[in-house]
Order: C-alpha cells, then sequence, then structure tokens
C-alpha cells in the first residue's frame, strides 16, 4: 500500500527538502508568508523561502513593496533578539557618559579593528550609558590583552585607552577572570559569532561598526 501523501504544505515541505537537500540543517520551523505560494523555512537563526512542495529554494530578502519594510531583516532582528535584563552586567565594563540615560551593551574584542571604529562611534554619543562585554574571539592575543584590560585598577579607562588611542594596558593580568570565559560562553549559547555585536535596550541587535547616526537612532526607539 503506496504511503499517504503529505497533507499540508508544511508536512510536504518538511518531507521534500532534507531529502533534496540533505546538506541543509534541521528545519526548526515552516511559516507560511504574506505572498501567496510561499513559505519561510528557518533552521536556527538563518531564513530560506520554498513553495508547498519545497520544488525551489530561496536565500535572499522579502520585501513588502507597498510597505517598503523588508520582511526577512524584520524576521532575523526577532529570533536574534537578547533581552536585555538577563544580561549579566557584573561582567561588563560600563561607560556613563553624560546622564547616562540610554543603554545599550556591545560584545567587542581588544584586537578587533571595527570594535574600535564603533568605540569611537559611541564616543561622540551623549547621554549613554554602554556596557562593553570583552570577548576575545580572535586568539590568543586577544585573551592575554583583554585580561589585562579586565585585570586593570581602572577598567574603562584602561579599555577606552587601548580602544581609541592604542595605549596597551599595562601589568599581570592577575586578578580572578572568569567574566571573561562568561562572556564567551553567552556569545557562543546566542551565536555571537562576529564582533561588534551591538545590543540595544529594546532587545534588537545589530553585527558590525555601524555608525554614530544609526546608533542614535537606536537608542531612540521605544
Amino acid at each position: 500500500m503506496a504511503a499517504a501523501a503529505p497533507a499540508t504544505p508544511e508536512e510536504a515541505i518538511r518531507a521534500n527538502l532534507p531529502r533534496r537537500m540533505p546538506a541543509l540543517p534541521k528545519i526548526d520551523e515552516v511559516r507560511a508568508m504574506p505572498m501567496q505560494g510561499l513559505f519561510e523555512v528557518r533552521t536556527g537563526s538563518d531564513i530560506f523561502y520554498t513553495d508547498a512542495q519545497a520544488n525551489y529554494l530561496i536565500r535572499g530578502s522579502l520585501v513588502d513593496t507597498q510597505t517598503r519594510k523588508n520582511l526577512t531583516e524584520e524576521r532575523l532582528e526577532r529570533l536574534t533578539a537578547i533581552d536585555f535584563d538577563k544580561l549579566n552586567l557584573d561582567n561588563a565594563i560600563t561607560i556613563v557618559r553624560g546622564d547616562g540615560s540610554r543603554k545599550l551593551a556591545v560584545f567587542e574584542d581588544p584586537n578587533c579593528p571595527y570594535c574600535k571604529r564603533v568605540e569611537k562611534s559611541l564616543a561622540e554619543i551623549e547621554n549613554v550609558t554602554v556596557h562593553v562585554f570583552v570577548a576575545p574571539l580572535l586568539g590568543k592575543n586577544s585573551a592575554e590583552r583583554a585580561q589585562k584590560i579586565w585585570c586593570a585598577a581602572d577598567k574603562a579607562k584602561t579599555w577606552m585607552d587601548w580602544m581609541l588611542s592604542n595605549t596597551a594596558p599595562e601589568g599581570n593580568a592577575s586578578c580572578d577572570t572568569t567574566a571573561l570565559d562568561e562572556n564567551m560562553a553567552f556569545a557562543r549559547e546566542h551565536r555571537i559569532s562576529g564582533v561588534p555585536a551591538l545590543i540595544f535596550a529594546d532587545g534588537s541587535r545589530v553585527a558590525g561598526a555601524i555608525g554614530t547616526d544609526k546608533i542614535k537612532e537606536r537608542l531612540e526607539r521605544k
């Protein structure tokens, strides 16, 4: 007796895609899109689009031409969001500018040139509290430099001196650097594989060295 055909598009997609594209990671979610006949396939935080029988697979941005919204970008932003309240601020170097009323967090490696670029942008912003989570993702030298910065008497000054002026941290890493290990673990858990990664109070996150105006715009989101 022949096997019953899948009853729904989701069942058909889940049955056909892994068989036809075995290299595709495990499918976590299938959703119908506003565009008739188009379905979103999510694997982790990666987004693909397909038809009801999974005959075709598309990777790219889906844009609503009426509202000019990038639906893929909005979806990825929701998927990668991090609850700001779940950040362990004890593991961060906190820098307050002005009244510190606005807040953001940023994961950075001390040897990352793009992190230095974003620090220059942040230095131009007033009335903000920046929680810097030092995550030495770029290797042994980064880890050694991160440990010296973390063990400095004035972490914030030492960090800024290095990131803005290339004044290398002095002394030995003779303190508890568990915070750095926990930052790395948090980054792995939340798939922060590149730096800088900025996390805003609304939970949204942005990868890369965005400029001052873009950061200000994000800080004003409610």
